[in-house]
Protein backbone atom coordinates (compact mmCIF):
# COMPACT_ATOMS: atom_id res chain seq x y z
CA UNK A 1 0.00 0.00 0.00
CA UNK A 2 1.44 3.37 -1.03
CA UNK A 3 2.24 6.04 1.55
CA UNK A 4 0.63 9.26 0.37
CA UNK A 5 0.12 12.87 1.38
CA UNK A 6 -3.23 14.40 0.40
CA UNK A 7 -3.30 18.13 -0.42
CA UNK A 8 -6.81 19.57 -0.50
CA UNK A 9 -7.89 22.32 -2.93
CA UNK A 10 -8.93 25.89 -2.26
CA UNK A 11 -11.86 27.87 -3.59
CA UNK A 12 -10.62 28.40 -7.15
CA UNK A 13 -10.74 24.70 -8.01
CA UNK A 14 -14.40 24.53 -9.10
CA UNK A 15 -14.73 25.68 -12.71
CA UNK A 16 -16.96 25.11 -15.71
CA UNK A 17 -15.23 21.78 -16.30
CA UNK A 18 -16.31 20.67 -12.81
CA UNK A 19 -20.04 20.61 -13.60
CA UNK A 20 -21.39 17.11 -13.00
CA UNK A 21 -18.75 16.25 -10.40
CA UNK A 22 -21.16 15.11 -7.69
CA UNK A 23 -22.83 11.68 -7.62
CA UNK A 24 -26.44 12.24 -6.50
CA UNK A 25 -26.49 8.80 -4.86
CA UNK A 26 -23.34 9.24 -2.79
CA UNK A 27 -23.94 9.23 0.97
CA UNK A 28 -21.84 12.38 1.50
CA UNK A 29 -23.83 14.25 -1.15
CA UNK A 30 -27.12 13.26 0.47
CA UNK A 31 -25.84 14.35 3.91
CA UNK A 32 -24.59 17.65 2.52
CA UNK A 33 -27.92 18.36 0.86
CA UNK A 34 -29.73 17.92 4.17
CA UNK A 35 -27.36 20.40 5.80
CA UNK A 36 -27.75 22.84 2.87
CA UNK A 37 -31.49 22.79 3.43
CA UNK A 38 -30.87 23.85 7.05
CA UNK A 39 -29.29 27.03 5.67
CA UNK A 40 -32.17 27.67 3.27
CA UNK A 41 -29.82 27.57 0.28
CA UNK A 42 -30.45 25.98 -3.10
CA UNK A 43 -29.37 22.33 -3.43
CA UNK A 44 -25.77 21.65 -4.39
CA UNK A 45 -26.99 19.26 -7.07
CA UNK A 46 -29.02 22.05 -8.69
CA UNK A 47 -25.71 23.91 -9.05
CA UNK A 48 -23.53 20.96 -10.01
CA UNK A 49 -26.02 19.49 -12.51
CA UNK A 50 -26.81 22.85 -14.15
CA UNK A 51 -26.84 22.94 -17.94
CA UNK A 52 -24.34 25.80 -18.01
CA UNK A 53 -21.78 27.41 -15.74
CA UNK A 54 -22.78 30.85 -14.44
CA UNK A 55 -19.83 32.53 -12.69
CA UNK A 56 -21.98 34.92 -10.67
CA UNK A 57 -23.96 31.98 -9.36
CA UNK A 58 -21.49 29.12 -9.19
CA UNK A 59 -18.55 31.13 -7.86
CA UNK A 60 -20.51 32.80 -5.09
CA UNK A 61 -18.59 31.77 -1.93
CA UNK A 62 -21.73 30.33 -0.30
CA UNK A 63 -22.11 27.97 -3.27
CA UNK A 64 -18.62 27.15 -4.46
CA UNK A 65 -17.10 26.39 -1.05
CA UNK A 66 -19.47 23.49 -0.21
CA UNK A 67 -19.30 22.19 -3.79
CA UNK A 68 -15.52 21.91 -3.47
CA UNK A 69 -15.71 20.50 0.05
CA UNK A 70 -18.06 17.66 -0.86
CA UNK A 71 -16.23 16.66 -4.04
CA UNK A 72 -12.83 16.73 -2.32
CA UNK A 73 -14.17 14.65 0.57
CA UNK A 74 -15.55 12.04 -1.83
CA UNK A 75 -12.15 11.78 -3.49
CA UNK A 76 -10.32 11.88 -0.16
CA UNK A 77 -12.29 9.06 1.41
CA UNK A 78 -11.60 6.91 -1.65
CA UNK A 79 -7.88 7.65 -1.33
CA UNK A 80 -8.03 6.54 2.32
CA UNK A 81 -9.43 3.19 1.24
CA UNK A 82 -6.67 2.60 -1.31
CA UNK A 83 -3.56 4.10 0.35
CA UNK A 84 -1.94 4.84 3.67
CA UNK A 85 -2.42 8.58 4.19
CA UNK A 86 0.56 9.77 6.25
CA UNK A 87 -0.36 13.47 6.28
CA UNK A 88 -3.02 15.88 5.06
CA UNK A 89 -2.67 19.53 4.09
CA UNK A 90 -4.56 22.00 1.99
CA UNK A 91 -4.57 25.42 0.40
CA UNK A 92 -6.64 28.06 2.19
CA UNK A 93 -10.19 26.64 2.32
CA UNK A 94 -8.54 23.26 1.83
CA UNK A 95 -7.59 23.44 5.52
CA UNK A 96 -11.26 22.87 6.41
CA UNK A 97 -11.39 19.87 4.06
CA UNK A 98 -8.20 18.58 5.66
CA UNK A 99 -9.72 18.86 9.14
CA UNK A 100 -12.51 16.53 8.07
CA UNK A 101 -10.40 14.12 6.03
CA UNK A 102 -7.94 13.74 8.92
CA UNK A 103 -10.77 13.10 11.37
CA UNK A 104 -10.41 16.30 13.43
CA UNK A 105 -14.01 17.27 12.58
CA UNK A 106 -17.01 15.16 11.67
CA UNK A 107 -18.37 15.56 8.14
CA UNK A 108 -21.44 17.41 9.38
CA UNK A 109 -19.45 19.78 11.60
CA UNK A 110 -16.93 20.44 8.83
CA UNK A 111 -19.72 21.09 6.33
CA UNK A 112 -21.31 23.56 8.74
CA UNK A 113 -17.93 25.27 9.21
CA UNK A 114 -17.34 25.54 5.45
CA UNK A 115 -20.84 26.77 4.71
CA UNK A 116 -21.02 29.29 7.51
CA UNK A 117 -17.50 30.65 6.95
CA UNK A 118 -18.41 31.29 3.31
CA UNK A 119 -21.50 33.22 4.38
CA UNK A 120 -19.53 35.20 6.97
CA UNK A 121 -16.92 36.09 4.36
CA UNK A 122 -19.66 37.37 2.07
CA UNK A 123 -21.09 39.44 4.92
CA UNK A 124 -17.94 40.96 6.39
CA UNK A 125 -14.95 40.77 4.05
CA UNK A 126 -14.56 43.88 1.89
CA UNK A 127 -11.79 43.75 -0.69
CA UNK A 128 -10.23 41.03 -2.76
CA UNK A 129 -7.23 38.99 -3.87
CA UNK A 130 -4.92 39.04 -6.87
CA UNK A 131 -2.37 36.48 -8.03
CA UNK A 132 1.07 37.17 -9.53
CA UNK A 133 3.94 34.84 -10.45
CA UNK A 134 7.35 35.06 -8.80
CA UNK A 135 8.91 32.38 -11.04
CA UNK A 136 9.59 32.20 -14.76
CA UNK A 137 8.18 29.79 -17.35
CA UNK A 138 10.59 27.06 -16.20
CA UNK A 139 9.42 27.60 -12.60
CA UNK A 140 12.77 29.03 -11.55
CA UNK A 141 12.90 32.05 -9.20
CA UNK A 142 12.43 35.40 -10.92
CA UNK A 143 14.08 38.16 -8.85
CA UNK A 144 12.43 40.78 -11.07
CA UNK A 145 8.91 39.47 -10.46
CA UNK A 146 9.56 39.07 -6.73
CA UNK A 147 10.78 42.69 -6.68
CA UNK A 148 7.56 43.78 -8.42
CA UNK A 149 5.56 42.21 -5.59
CA UNK A 150 7.68 43.79 -2.88
CA UNK A 151 7.42 47.21 -4.55
CA UNK A 152 3.65 47.16 -4.93
CA UNK A 153 3.16 46.17 -1.30
CA UNK A 154 5.51 48.90 -0.10
CA UNK A 155 3.80 51.56 -2.22
CA UNK A 156 0.26 50.55 -1.21
CA UNK A 157 0.20 52.53 2.02
CA UNK A 158 -0.94 49.49 3.95
CA UNK A 159 -3.96 48.82 1.70
CA UNK A 160 -2.38 45.67 0.21
CA UNK A 161 -0.67 42.77 1.96
CA UNK A 162 0.52 39.16 1.48
CA UNK A 163 -2.23 36.53 1.60
CA UNK A 164 -0.95 33.15 0.38
CA UNK A 165 2.50 31.80 -0.50
CA UNK A 166 1.36 29.54 -3.32
CA UNK A 167 4.31 27.74 -4.86
CA UNK A 168 5.58 29.97 -7.64
CA UNK A 169 2.84 32.55 -7.10
CA UNK A 170 2.20 35.31 -4.62
CA UNK A 171 -1.44 35.76 -3.72
CA UNK A 172 -1.93 39.30 -2.43
CA UNK A 173 -5.01 40.75 -0.77
CA UNK A 174 -6.26 44.19 0.03
CA UNK A 175 -9.11 46.62 0.43
CA UNK A 176 -10.88 47.82 -2.70
CA UNK A 177 -8.32 50.62 -2.89
CA UNK A 178 -5.49 48.15 -2.38
CA UNK A 179 -6.72 45.81 -5.09
CA UNK A 180 -7.04 48.72 -7.53
CA UNK A 181 -3.52 49.82 -6.65
CA UNK A 182 -2.09 46.36 -7.26
CA UNK A 183 -3.88 45.86 -10.56
CA UNK A 184 -2.73 49.24 -11.87
CA UNK A 185 0.82 49.17 -10.44
CA UNK A 186 2.07 45.63 -10.99
CA UNK A 187 3.82 45.31 -14.36
CA UNK A 188 2.00 42.90 -16.63
CA UNK A 189 3.89 39.64 -17.18
CA UNK A 190 3.09 36.54 -19.18
CA UNK A 191 3.55 33.04 -17.87
CA UNK A 192 2.62 30.41 -20.41
CA UNK A 193 -0.53 31.69 -22.09
CA UNK A 194 -1.71 33.75 -19.12
CA UNK A 195 -1.16 37.46 -18.43
CA UNK A 196 -0.81 38.60 -14.81
CA UNK A 197 -1.82 40.17 -12.44
CA UNK A 198 -5.22 38.51 -12.23
CA UNK A 199 -7.96 39.40 -9.78
CA UNK A 200 -9.49 36.24 -8.29
CA UNK A 201 -13.24 36.20 -8.88
CA UNK A 202 -15.40 36.71 -5.79
CA UNK A 203 -12.45 36.30 -3.39
CA UNK A 204 -12.25 38.50 -0.31
CA UNK A 205 -9.09 39.63 1.53
CA UNK A 206 -8.61 36.23 3.12
CA UNK A 207 -5.66 35.47 5.41
CA UNK A 208 -5.12 39.13 6.30
CA UNK A 209 -6.05 41.45 9.14
CA UNK A 210 -8.95 42.66 6.98
CA UNK A 211 -10.66 39.35 7.75
CA UNK A 212 -10.64 39.97 11.54
CA UNK A 213 -14.44 40.56 11.60
CA UNK A 214 -14.93 37.13 10.01
CA UNK A 215 -12.72 35.50 12.65
CA UNK A 216 -14.51 37.32 15.47
CA UNK A 217 -17.90 36.18 14.20
CA UNK A 218 -16.65 32.62 13.68
CA UNK A 219 -15.27 32.35 17.22
CA UNK A 220 -18.62 33.51 18.63
CA UNK A 221 -20.63 31.17 16.44
CA UNK A 222 -18.57 27.98 16.64
CA UNK A 223 -18.15 27.59 20.39
CA UNK A 224 -19.89 24.22 20.08
CA UNK A 225 -17.74 22.90 17.22
CA UNK A 226 -16.33 19.57 18.38
CA UNK A 227 -12.64 19.37 17.50
CA UNK A 228 -10.98 15.98 17.97
CA UNK A 229 -7.43 14.74 17.80
CA UNK A 230 -6.82 13.93 14.12
CA UNK A 231 -6.45 10.31 13.09
CA UNK A 232 -3.88 11.43 10.51
CA UNK A 233 -1.29 14.19 10.82
CA UNK A 234 -2.53 17.62 9.72
CA UNK A 235 -0.09 20.20 8.32
CA UNK A 236 -1.37 23.74 8.65
CA UNK A 237 -0.76 26.98 6.78
CA UNK A 238 2.35 27.71 8.85
CA UNK A 239 3.97 24.35 8.11
CA UNK A 240 3.20 23.13 11.65
CA UNK A 241 1.85 19.63 12.30
CA UNK A 242 -1.06 18.50 14.43
CA UNK A 243 -0.45 14.80 15.04
CA UNK A 244 -2.73 12.05 16.41
CA UNK A 245 -0.54 11.78 19.51
CA UNK A 246 0.29 15.41 20.29
CA UNK A 247 -2.56 17.70 19.23
CA UNK A 248 -3.62 20.47 21.58
CA UNK A 249 -7.32 20.77 20.75
CA UNK A 250 -7.53 24.32 22.11
CA UNK A 251 -4.69 25.37 19.81
CA UNK A 252 -6.31 23.60 16.85
CA UNK A 253 -9.50 25.57 17.49
CA UNK A 254 -7.60 28.86 17.97
CA UNK A 255 -5.70 28.38 14.75
CA UNK A 256 -8.72 27.35 12.66
CA UNK A 257 -10.90 30.24 13.82
CA UNK A 258 -8.07 32.74 14.22
CA UNK A 259 -4.66 32.74 12.55
CA UNK A 260 -5.87 30.61 9.64
CA UNK A 261 -8.32 33.39 8.80
CA UNK A 262 -6.31 36.52 9.60
CA UNK A 263 -2.64 35.77 8.85
CA UNK A 264 -0.89 34.78 5.60
CA UNK A 265 -1.31 31.15 4.59
CA UNK A 266 1.96 29.45 3.61
CA UNK A 267 0.88 26.57 1.40
CA UNK A 268 4.45 26.27 0.11
CA UNK A 269 5.69 25.57 3.65
CA UNK A 270 3.03 22.93 4.21
CA UNK A 271 4.07 21.05 1.06
CA UNK A 272 7.75 21.39 1.97
CA UNK A 273 7.10 19.89 5.42
CA UNK A 274 5.08 17.06 3.87
CA UNK A 275 7.97 16.20 1.57
CA UNK A 276 10.80 16.50 4.08
CA UNK A 277 9.17 14.95 7.12
CA UNK A 278 6.94 12.28 5.58
CA UNK A 279 8.74 11.35 2.31
CA UNK A 280 5.56 10.08 0.62
CA UNK A 281 5.48 7.73 -2.34
CA UNK A 282 2.91 10.05 -3.94
CA UNK A 283 1.24 13.40 -3.44
CA UNK A 284 -2.48 13.16 -4.22
CA UNK A 285 -4.66 16.13 -5.13
CA UNK A 286 -8.41 15.57 -4.70
CA UNK A 287 -10.80 17.19 -7.15
CA UNK A 288 -12.55 19.17 -8.37
CA UNK A 289 -10.19 20.52 -10.98
CA UNK A 290 -6.42 20.56 -11.00
CA UNK A 291 -5.52 24.02 -9.76
CA UNK A 292 -2.81 22.74 -7.41
CA UNK A 293 -0.98 20.58 -9.96
CA UNK A 294 1.43 23.17 -11.30
CA UNK A 295 1.68 24.91 -7.93
CA UNK A 296 2.83 21.74 -6.18
CA UNK A 297 5.13 21.08 -9.14
CA UNK A 298 6.74 24.47 -8.51
CA UNK A 299 7.43 23.47 -4.89
CA UNK A 300 9.01 20.23 -6.11
CA UNK A 301 11.30 22.28 -8.37
CA UNK A 302 12.27 24.59 -5.50
CA UNK A 303 13.09 21.53 -3.38
CA UNK A 304 14.93 19.71 -6.17
CA UNK A 305 12.74 16.76 -5.19
CA UNK A 306 13.96 13.53 -6.81
CA UNK A 307 16.17 15.57 -9.13
CA UNK A 308 13.32 17.77 -10.40
CA UNK A 309 14.88 21.21 -10.95
CA UNK A 310 12.69 22.81 -13.65
CA UNK A 311 9.24 22.63 -15.21
CA UNK A 312 10.70 20.51 -18.01
CA UNK A 313 12.10 18.03 -15.45
CA UNK A 314 8.74 17.87 -13.70
CA UNK A 315 6.79 17.29 -16.92
CA UNK A 316 9.23 14.61 -18.09
CA UNK A 317 9.08 12.85 -14.72
CA UNK A 318 5.29 12.79 -14.69
CA UNK A 319 5.06 11.62 -18.29
CA UNK A 320 7.68 8.92 -17.85
CA UNK A 321 5.90 7.48 -14.83
CA UNK A 322 2.63 7.44 -16.78
CA UNK A 323 3.98 5.32 -19.66
CA UNK A 324 3.32 1.57 -19.70
CA UNK A 325 6.51 -0.44 -19.27
CA UNK A 326 5.20 -3.83 -20.33
CA UNK A 327 3.74 -4.54 -16.91
CA UNK A 328 1.80 -2.34 -14.53
CA UNK A 329 2.60 1.32 -15.16
CA UNK A 330 3.91 3.12 -12.09
CA UNK A 331 1.86 6.06 -10.89
CA UNK A 332 3.30 9.55 -11.26
CA UNK A 333 4.59 11.07 -8.04
CA UNK A 334 1.93 13.80 -8.25
CA UNK A 335 -1.56 12.41 -8.86
CA UNK A 336 -4.40 14.83 -9.66
CA UNK A 337 -7.77 13.17 -9.13
CA UNK A 338 -9.50 16.19 -10.61
CA UNK A 339 -8.27 15.08 -14.05
CA UNK A 340 -10.14 11.78 -13.82
CA UNK A 341 -13.68 11.02 -14.89
CA UNK A 342 -16.30 12.80 -12.85
CA UNK A 343 -17.92 11.35 -9.75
Amino acid sequence: MSRVVVLCPGRGSYTEASLGSLDPDHELVRTAERRRADFGLEPLLALDQASRFEPARHLRPAHVSPLIFVKAMIDGTKVAQEHEIVAVGGNSMGWYIGLCLAGALSFEDAFRLVQRMALLQEEYADGGQIIYPVVDDEWLPSPERAANVAAVLESSGGTAMPSIDLGGYAVLAGSKKGVSHMLSSLPQVRMGNVTYPIRLAQHGPYHTALAEPVADAARAEFRDLEFRAPETTLIDGRGRSFTPWSTDLAELRRYTLGAQVTTPYDFTASVRVALREYAPDHLILPGPGNTLGGIVGQVLVAEGWRGIRSKSDFTASQEQASQPDGSAAPRPFLVSLGLRSKA
